[in-house]
């Protein structure tokens, strides 16, 4: 066998292959191609090798970590990470005047939340508030709608309040959104277009709030109606709560201020307030006494400043009832214009050789003009009211009816109760012919009315007696030349001592061809404080006039 020797490899380059190589052309110089290569080294090597382990350790250490020390924690992440359902909650109706002037809408917070704006906080008894969906401490509702507290909103909560929609979210297991899409869309509140007028309603209030507020009253209220149909053009109750403020229920210190103001902020007292008419009753006794025939246009009684009557119960005594003045002779319109307490006790409950209506005829004529009776206003807590008759003393009292409390309540006194809406429901069926409408806030109503059954003839005469009230007597701050007022006024005495007045006014203008029925009451002022619900009037009147109003045959452009 011959041994081999082992081939040895020449590590030179022979001549030839450096001129093949040289003339050679064509290489990429990019691919490295043309350029000579090594082998990595050992050292290399074993580097690369331990950096590869090194990660692979990490691997491992950081996979037990997530599967076994925290394996349970990622488990319940993992199970949060799906599609959830989320409430899109509506948006709430606007709330407008008459005009489009916006009175109540939404407004978006710098964190995302819609809160309700209230641009006349005036009209907070009127509007009302609503009350936010509520949540707990870990951010889940557990109320979902937006409701009306009272006021409008309330009464009207159902077309403003809208249906909420769901909106479904995607989140990963570390909480974050992923994607989000509506599931449901919301679907908007509707908007409710109010028969007030904005700017009459902002005027109205100024005065009123100007007199309760200079001449020491604790509070007043007012109504304008249109007599054509019973819209109501202007409603003010003072003081007032910030429907703002109520909403949000913030700051409490306000709104506990709220609770201790004598004024009742929370009554709306042109609905809900009940009051002893005092005087303002007259024109619808007249109007009764006409139409029953028991008295005509060209009846005189002498108002010599009292009636007596002998007592019953005691020989030699007798009952002495007294008016506010001596008027001598007057008829009935005279009796309208300077509120004669005698002619009315004598048409109320009769003297001498002329009878009165007696007690269940007063009723039934202060009924038939809607007085102790709710207006069917579209407010939520209206209150009623109360006529006194006989089964009501017996019942409430246990005492007997006396013919002295026929007389007061001939002239709107005793227990007699009524709200401002009745009056100015009263008054405008006067002004419109004996039409008595149901009130309405909401702009577009199809009017109802029932008809009172009292005569043409006898609502002309008791429509001059409150002209007469305006151009002759009491009621004299109202006679103004831009536009013709036909007025009655009242006093009405409160308090343990009869140490307050309540003052009021009612009437409509124009007096050629009557469009507004209004009433004013300011509350529990100083005594001798009776005739300023007329100054009230007259700065309101004033008002419009000054703005050139077409409600006082300004040429203005009309907000109606």
């Amino acid at each position: 066998m011959k041994w081999r020797r082992p081939l040895r490899k020449d590590p030179e380059i022979a001549p030839d292959e450096i001129f093949l190589d040289a003339g050679a052309s064509g290489f990429d110089r990019q691919q490295f191609e043309g350029r000579l290569e090594q082998p990595l080294s050992r050292g290399v090597f074993f580097s690369l090798s331990g950096v590869l382990i090194l990660l692979f350790i990490i691997l491992i250490v950081r996979a037990g970590n997530l599967q076994i020390l925290q394996g349970e924690a990622f488990a319940r992440m993992s199970a949060q990470n799906r599609l959830e359902s989320h409430i899109l909650f509506a948006p709430r109706g606007v709330i407008t005047d008459a005009n489009g002037i916006v009175l109540a809408e939404n407004a978006q917070l710098p964190d995302g939340s819609i809160r309700r704006v209230y641009p006349y906080p005036e009209l907070g008894s009127v509007i009302g508030y609503v009350s936010y969906p509520k949540k707990d401490a870990k951010g889940v509702y557990y109320e979902t709608e937006e409701k009306g507290v009272i006021g409008l909103e309330a009464a009207h909560d159902g077309l403003l309040s809208g249906e909420n929609g769901q909106v479904l979210t995607e989140t990963d297991a570390l909480g974050a959104v992923r994607s989000e899409g509506i599931l449901i869309p919301a679907k908007s509140g509707e908007t409710l277009v109010l028969a007030i007028d904005a700017d009459l309603e902002r005027r109205f209030a100024a005065a009123i709030r100007g007199v309760v507020e200079s001449k020491g009253f604790i509070a007043g209220s007012g109504v304008i109606l249109d007599v054509r149909s019973g819209a109501v053009r202007a409603i003010v109750s003072y003081p007032s709560y910030d429907p703002n403020i109520m909403s949000d229920g913030s700051p409490a210190a306000t709104i506990r201020s709220y609770g201790s103001d004598p004024g009742h902020p929370f009554l709306n007292h042109a609905v809900q307030g009940l009051f002893t008419p005092g005087s303002t009753v007259k024109p619808f006794i007249a109007a009764g006494a006409l139409t029953d025939r028991l008295i005509t246009p060209s009846t005189v009684i002498n108002d010599a400043g009292s009636i007596s009557l002998p007592d019953p119960y005691h020989a030699g005594k007798r009952f002495i009832y007294n008016g506010w003045k001596a008027l001598g002779p007057v008829d009935v319109k005279k009796a309208i214009a300077w509120s004669s307490d005698i002619f009315f006790y004598t048409v109320g409950g009769g003297f001498g050789s002329q009878k009165g209506l007696g007690i269940e005829r007063l009723k039934y004529w202060y009924e038939q003009f809607g007085l102790g009776i709710p207006t069917g206003v579209d407010l939520p807590g209206e209150a009623e009211g109360l006529i006194p008759d006989p089964a009501w003393k017996q019942t409430a009292l246990d005492e007997p009816w006396y013919l002295g409390d026929t007389y007061f309540t001939s002239i709107g006194q005793y227990s007699m109760q009524v709200t401002p809406i009745q009056l100015a429901r009263a008054t405008a069926a006067i002004a419109n012919g004996g039409r008595l409408y149901t009130p309405s806030l909401v702009e577009g109503h199809a009017p109802a009315f029932t008809t009172v059954p009292v005569s043409p003839e006898a609502l002309a005469i008791v429509r001059e007696g409150m002209r007469m009230t305006v151009t002759e007597a009491l009621a004299g701050a109202l006679n103004v030349p831009y536009v013709k007022v036909a007025a009655k006024t009242g006093t009405a005495e409160t308090g343990t001592r009869n140490q307050y007045d309540n003052s009021w006014v009612e009437g409509f203008f124009p007096y050629e061809n009557p469009q507004y029925a209004f009433v004013v009451v300011l509350e529990r002022g100083p005594a001798g404080s009776g005739s300023q619900a007329v100054n009230a009037m007259r700065l309101f009147l004033d008002s419009l006039y000054n703005a050139n109003s077409p409600y006082v045959g300004g040429t203005a452009t009309s907000t109606r």
